[in-house]
């Protein structure tokens, strides 16, 4: 099974995009997030506060502090003026995936692999739409999950194909909250090596 390296997940496509009015937003915001070397989550508008335009966003490591969301707020708030793709006053408001997070991209299902993932699907696969379950393994086309509950008949496993993919979010658990830590902790080691070794050459 192949790794997804931060150099080839940087351009990875997403697998759930937005439609309407939310698909406009991410096609302004995304070149400008993908050169700050973000990637972009999800753009949702919601009736909150008036209204809101939630953009989650992370950095190729799956970390995002409350500075890159700052930075990259600063970043894309001028570019939406321009544009004006929402013709009424909204709230911004960048964050990150959280911890819950939206599975959007392959490397999403690679990195959390043996976590419970709930997904919805656009047709039926084995006379389904909606599955919850540990995923248990992934390839190119599509992801295995092991099923929380089994119906009368149902196979344990089932695999889900990519194509078919509606939405997915992961469970939270309490392994889930302790590997997102520690890979969190793990990302913020490495960057600050990053700096230091940047430092020196410097």
């Amino acid at each position: 099974m192949s790794e997804v390296t931060n150099a080839d997940s940087t351009n990875e496509p997403r697998l759930i995009v937005e439609t309407g009015l939310d698909q406009r937003v991410a096609a302004i915001i995304e070149p400008v997030i993908v050169g700050m070397g973000f990637r972009l989550v999800r753009v949702r508008l919601l009736n909150q506060n008036g209204l809101t335009l939630q953009v989650m966003a992370e950095r190729n490591d799956g970390t995002m502090t409350v500075q890159d969301c700052e930075e990259v707020s600063t970043a894309i708030s001028p570019v939406l003026d321009v544009e004006d793709p929402v013709d009424k006053a909204y709230h911004l408001e960048v964050s990150s995936p959280g911890i819950d997070r939206p599975m959007v991209r392959k490397s999403d299902f690679r990195r959390w692999i043996g976590h419970i993932v709930k997904c919805e699907t656009s047709i039926l696969v084995d006379n389904r739409k909606r599955f919850r379950g540990k995923i248990a393994d992934i390839n190119d086309d599509g992801f295995t999950i092991e099923r929380d509950q089994v119906a009368y008949g149902e196979e344990p496993k089932v695999t889900i194909p990519f194509s078919t993919l509606a939405e997915a979010k992961l469970i939270l658990t309490d392994d889930l909250i302790r590997d997102a830590l520690r890979a969190d902790k793990l990302a913020k080691a490495e960057a600050a090596n990053q700096n230091e070794a940047d430092d020196e050459e410097e």
